[in-house]
């Protein structure tokens, strides 16, 4: 079985939950190694009232410090990133085949005293690659040009030599047959009345099948109807220039399924997409763990695939 190392996120928020109730399906799909300092590990299941399994296998990392269910803490903060570094270093090391990150919270980082905004930014770092964010379920799949920067800086990020090697990269990374790329404006700009950054992407779009010699990229194509059923019937994977433009429709569609994939790394990682849920962590609310358990299969598939050199 494949070795899965799981970073347990902030332990103010509900991953370490997520973590004990799905241990059971977990360990029947793989096995896990989570990165959690024993004491935490207890403390946490004992505000959850919860029992820690036996065979619940702890890779130590971290400090002890006061849980304080559903605040925003330095503390908290500092735990899931030394979490995360864990497993990190464990799959470097070959230790692990695959991480899969439960939720951290930004502020929290930022608290530390951290500089990244998150993981992925932190994993491009670390590993030394351009990272992808892809996030979705088999019945769509978005992928994000930029990342987690304010939606004023978007439209200067958005350069046709930067786009169209971004392009080739998600090319490379999934191999397949069309790949949807939204504009940036209203009505994708109208033909230039409504911005001009359209411009930019139909030149990337273009160098890029000229590249690839294969009509693969169409586009830009209008974000308010991007993803209409008959839309999705045709094309399940597409480019967005911003965080909500992807994560908007993808989130009212399918919710509690999609999961976060980081494509051009040299290990295979993966995560819910959700976050911490501070407004139910540690109220007895019995948060869904299909985002998680989707992760996780996800994170196996994938690292099957040959990985790429360090």
């Amino acid at each position: 079985m494949k070795k899965i190392a799981i970073s347990i996120g902030d332990l103010n928020g509900i991953g370490l939950e997520i973590a004990l109730r799905a241990h059971e399906e977990v360990k029947s799909l793989c096995q896990p190694i989570y990165c959690i300092n024993e004491t935490m590990l207890q403390w946490g299941a004992a505000l959850l009232d919860l029992n820690v399994p036996m065979d619940f296998a702890a890779e130590e990392c971290g400090e002890v410090f006061e849980i304080t269910p559903s605040i925003v803490s330095a503390k908290a903060g500092e735990a899931s990133f030394d979490s995360f570094t864990t497993a990190v270093a464990l799959a470097k090391t070959a230790n692990a085949d695959a991480i899969v990150t439960l939720p951290i919270n930004k502020e929290a980082w930022n608290l530390a005293g951290i500089v990244y905004k998150g993981h992925t930014d932190a994993l491009e770092d670390m590993l030394g690659c351009e990272a992808i964010m892809m996030l979705g379920c088999k019945e769509l799949f978005t992928l994000l040009f930029t990342h987690h920067i304010p939606l004023k800086d978007v439209s200067e990020q958005i350069k046709t030599k930067v786009l169209h090697r971004f392009l080739i990269n998600v090319y490379e990374a999934l191999r397949v047959r069309h790949i949807g790329v939204l504009g940036l404006n209203p009505h994708a700009g109208d033909g230039g009345v409504i911005g001009s950054e359209e411009t930019k992407i139909t030149k990337a779009i273009n160098r890029a099948n000229e590249e690839i010699n294969k009509e693969i990229f169409f586009g830009p194509l209008v974000p308010d109807s991007a993803f209409t059923q008959k839309s999705l019937e045709n094309c399940r994977y597409f480019i967005c220039m911003y965080h909500d433009q992807g994560l908007i429709p993808l989130k009212a569609l399918y919710f509690d399924e999609s999961v976060n994939i980081t494509l051009g790394l040299p290990i295979t990682r993966t995560s819910p997409d959700h976050g911490t849920a501070f407004d139910i962590a540690y109220k007895s609310k019995n948060p869904s763990t299909k985002s998680y358990i989707n992760a996780i299969k996800e994170a196996i598939k994938r690292s099957e695939k040959p990985m790429l050199d360090f």
